[in-house]
């Protein structure tokens, strides 16, 4: 697994994700959104494009970051194309709890809930 991070000028926080999202990624993404939410954020961004697997403890990381921010009222903005990841948050009932939208395009010009 792969996580690269960037930040584009309106404080917008792009976090991309790559290979098997498990126990040991799932880990890196809860420490990374903690120094995150330390800098000035307007928005996170979760790009799981290029996810091929996803466990209970990637959910999990998912969830714990979407509670984080709501309590300081930060969007986050899932991207998951059809596939593996959009089975497993429908699986799990969460596909209606997070923001999921299909491309980075789109991600960039939602809101997000928890706002």
């Amino acid at each position: 697994m792969e996580i690269k991070i960037s930040k584009n000028s309106d404080n917008i926080y792009l976090v991309e994700l790559s290979g098997a999202f498990d126990l040991y990624t799932s880990n890196q993404l809860k420490d990374l959104a903690i120094k995150i939410i330390k800098t000035k954020v307007e928005r996170i961004i979760i790009n799981l494009n290029d996810v091929n697997s996803i466990n209970s403890a990637g959910i999990g990381a998912l969830v714990y970051v979407f509670s984080t921010l709501k309590k300081l009222n930060c969007p986050l903005v899932i991207v998951a194309p059809e596939g593996p990841v959009m089975d497993a948050l429908e699986v799990t009932r969460l596909k209606s709890y997070f923001t999921i939208v299909p491309s980075l395009q789109e991600a960039l010009s939602v809101e997000g809930k928890g706002v």
